[in-house]
């Protein structure tokens, strides 16, 4: 997977494969990066956060 086809449909466990600078940040954010391959987007709603801007956050970021 390249780092550029990773969205919101991406298991969180996939972001940090391709992108493992991010892990701070999914810590800060309390999501749970062990959970079993859930979208990010399922992770954020989770948690009450807005995917969209989450996403654009770890885009920035790596």
């Amino acid at each position: 997977m390249a780092k550029n086809e990773l969205d919101l449909d991406s298991s969180v466990p996939d972001w940090l494969i391709e992108r493992p600078q991010l892990l701070r940040t999914f810590e800060e954010l309390g999501i749970d990066y062990s959970c079993g391959g859930k979208s990010l987007e399922f992770a954020c709603r989770e948690r009450g956060l807005d995917p969209r801007a989450v996403l654009a956050s770890l885009q920035a970021i790596g």
